[in-house]
């Protein structure tokens, strides 16, 4: 799997290199500001771009924007978006042209290093990875909502799992429930929802995500 890396923080990048080297990815090339990521995402299209939001040279928000603009000429290129906070408006942007391959996580998960390098082989592979704490805000902020408030306790959960683009067995595991309660809760939420029940698991990601984003 080749990958590109956009991180200013010269530890952050290294390590970021050597975990992925030693999880059989090539990493192509690291960059550290926007205007070379850009670049480095149109000339070598890669498998997967891992890629710090904030970058030189104003540090607010130039990789989001490189990546987006890559994904622009690239249609489909794979996004990992890195932030050290939840920035709600820029996991909306990410999401906002529907498409997969897309990951919105918080730096601290790069310390898990199962998870980051199994989201960033969902990402690569065309699925979505959100960060928990990301999907826990989106939630929050759509409280209000009255579709939202038709659901049940279990129902936002099994949402909040499927976020994070987990399978119906995956959510199973982690909520210790059968896989068919979780294929229960799903077409519950779709309805509740108002959204076209799929068996695709990268597309009812993304429709329950457009919803959230509205």
């Amino acid at each position: 799997m080749r990958v590109v890396i956009a991180e200013d923080l010269v530890l952050l990048r290294d390590g970021l290199i050597r975990l992925l080297e030693a999880h059989d990815c090539d990493v192509v090339e690291a960059v550290d500001n926007g205007p070379d990521l850009l670049r480095a995402l149109t000339t070598h299209r890669p498998d997967v771009a891992v890629v710090d939001v904030r970058l030189p040279p104003t540090f607010t928000d130039e990789g989001l924007r490189a990546a987006i603009e890559a994904r622009e000429q690239i249609p489909g290129l794979p996004v990992l978006v890195l932030s050290q906070y939840v920035e709600q408006l820029y996991a909306r942007e990410l999401l906002s042209e529907g498409g997969g391959g897309v990951g919105y996580l918080l730096k601290d998960r790069v310390f898990d290093v199962g998870q980051f390098v199994e989201a960033v082989q969902r990402v690569a592979s065309g699925g979505t990875a959100m960060d928990p704490e990301v999907i826990s805000q989106l939630l929050a902020r759509h409280g209000g909502n009255e579709p939202l408030q038709r659901l049940s306790p279990r129902e936002r959960e099994v949402l909040s799992q499927m976020a994070e683009g987990r399978t119906n067995a995956a959510i199973g595991g982690r909520l210790f429930i059968t896989e068919k309660a979780v294929s229960k809760h799903i077409n519950n939420i779709f309805t509740k929802l108002d959204l076209p029940p799929s068996e695709d698991d990268h597309r009812r990601v993304l429709a329950v995500l457009a919803y959230l984003r509205a």
